[in-house]
């Protein structure tokens, strides 16, 4: 009697390609570009450690999106080295591309598919077995499931951006790249995708994460690098960075809500205004106790 056959196995997403060294998952070192007489990079060092969120922060006009575009082999540099999951910008380009995943500023869903054919769509163009198995998992990992049959053009800012987020996880890419993810979005979508981030990075995928919003590296980021004039004119943890400053003095100050406070306990019930006003009230109010806050003596 013949032996069965195994079962064949069936995966649900392919892995990006082994890594070509155990450093950092991107490392950046002395990257340099120019626009005609305008020098954008001054010479950039930088890692991102495998597993950890970096939160890259700068204004306007300080060259995020352009090393971004350099990482994500878009842009080429003038000088330096830059590698991604090992792999060289400059010269391995194929497989960068294989292991990083780039989210830029707004949503690249096509709204005229659902949002489970988007996903399907994304794992077709990375040849990867199941496609539909793989928008099934990434649809409900970000809370998905039941919008996942509409077209993506009816969703909200939020679940696009959620949408978004999740078709740069198809293919399982080591290297995730989000430039400035909550741009244009009300509170409590800003609040979902950073939810959705925070699960990325406790999934061990690497984030490099541009924002001009300062709450959004506190809470988010294991590491901050601040980007001015082309250069990174530091990199450390929150702790590391705080501490740069003189010692805090300690006041006592009454805190009052903020409108971001009113908004989300206005709205926490979905009835817009809650049936009690009172209870709006005690919501809002949740923060205006007097409560001991620090100041630092550089900034009086």
């Amino acid at each position: 009697m013949s032996a069965e056959p195994a079962p064949a196995p069936t995966p649900t997403r392919a892995a990006a390609p082994a890594a070509a060294s155990s450093g950092p998952a991107v490392r950046v070192r002395g990257l340099t570009k120019s626009y005609g007489d305008l020098a954008v990079l001054r010479g950039v060092d930088l890692d991102v450690a495998r597993g950890s969120v970096l939160a890259l922060l700068g204004s306007n006009g300080a060259g995020k999106t352009t090393l971004v575009k350099i990482l994500s082999t878009l842009l080429r540099a003038d000088s330096g080295t830059a590698s991604v999951n090992g792999f060289d910008v400059a010269t391995q380009a194929r497989d960068v591309r294989a292991s990083l995943s780039l989210t830029g500023q707004f949503a690249a869903v096509d709204g005229l598919l659902t949002g489970r054919e988007n996903l399907e769509l994304v794992a077709r163009l990375r040849h990867l077995p199941r496609p539909g198995a793989i928008a099934d998992e990434l649809l409900a990992r970000f809370s998905l499931t039941e919008a996942g049959g509409r077209r993506a053009a009816t969703f909200s800012g939020g679940m696009q951006r959620r949408l978004d987020l999740a078709m740069s996880l198809v293919g399982h890419p080591a290297v995730v790249v989000l430039d400035e993810p909550t741009t244009g979005l009300d509170p409590e979508a800003r609040l979902g995708v950073w939810a959705a981030v925070a699960e990325l990075a406790a999934g061990g995928t690497s984030v490099l994460l541009t924002t001009q919003h300062l709450e959004e590296a506190e809470r988010l980021a294991d590491r901050i690098a601040i980007l001015h004039g082309g250069r990174i004119l530091v990199d450390g943890t929150l702790a590391e960075l705080t501490a740069l400053l003189p010692p805090a003095r300690v006041e006592y100050v009454e805190k009052r809500p903020s409108l971001e406070d009113v908004f989300l306990a206005l709205t926490a019930s979905g009835r817009g205004v809650p049936a009690e006003p009172s209870t709006a009230t005690s919501a809002a109010s949740t923060t205006s106790t007097t409560t001991r806050t620090t100041e630092r003596e550089g900034d009086l």
